[in-house]
């Protein structure tokens, strides 16, 4: 696992979501290094995987991700 979004999804929020606290994106960066080669490949990862998670907070699964090429 490269990064998790711990929230609700736009698109699940309802009104008793007022009051809760802000989604969080984590990025596990020792993961990230572990499977990278040169820095390049370090800020494409955190580029994809920063990208899929705020995808996770607009509501979007991973099958879509997956189609879209952000899998």
């Amino acid at each position: 696992m490269l990064g998790i979004h711990e929230g609700v999804a736009l698109t699940e929020r309802d009104s008793l979501y007022a009051g809760a606290l802000p989604d969080t994106i984590t990025i596990y960066s020792e993961s990230l290094l572990e499977i990278c080669d040169t820095e390049a490949d370090v800020v494409e990862e955190v580029t994809i995987t920063v990208i899929h998670e705020l995808a996770h907070h607009f509501g979007i699964d991973d099958d879509r991700l997956h189609e879209l090429g952000w899998g």
